[in-house]
């Protein structure tokens, strides 16, 4: 059940930084204004995250790649903010922006399961 845990967690993010290059306008428009160049910034995070599902499914680097992941789902968190502030500007899409905070949280313990 583990490995079938770590797996899935790796394709998530494979997943989630493939779709920042498939679809950045998404991902640009819940990037806050204080990101500078936004653009590089988003290509950067798809790397990033492409890169930690690989490091996640080599034993060897496993546990470093969740320690990278909880580091990165910190790191973006201020952007599921914005984007919840965004929301509730405009009325819509309010409840699946709320519920996207605390997923954060349990995106976070089950990288550092793997820690």
């Amino acid at each position: 059940m583990k490995i079938f845990s770590l797996v899935l967690m790796a394709a998530f993010y494979a997943f989630a930084g493939y779709s920042h290059f498939r679809n950045p306008k998404f991902f640009l428009k819940i990037t806050p204004k204080w990101v500078p160049e936004p653009e590089k910034v988003n290509h950067l995070v798809g790397i990033i995250e492409i890169a930690l599902a690989i490091l996640l499914v080599i034993p060897a680097t496993t546990s470093m790649a969740a320690w990278g992941v909880i580091a990165l789902l910190i790191a973006v968190f201020p952007a599921n903010v914005y984007h919840l502030q965004k929301a509730l500007k405009k009325g819509k899409m309010i409840w699946p922006t709320i519920i996207r905070l605390p997923i954060q949280l349990l995106l976070i313990y089950w990288a550092y399961l793997y820690t």
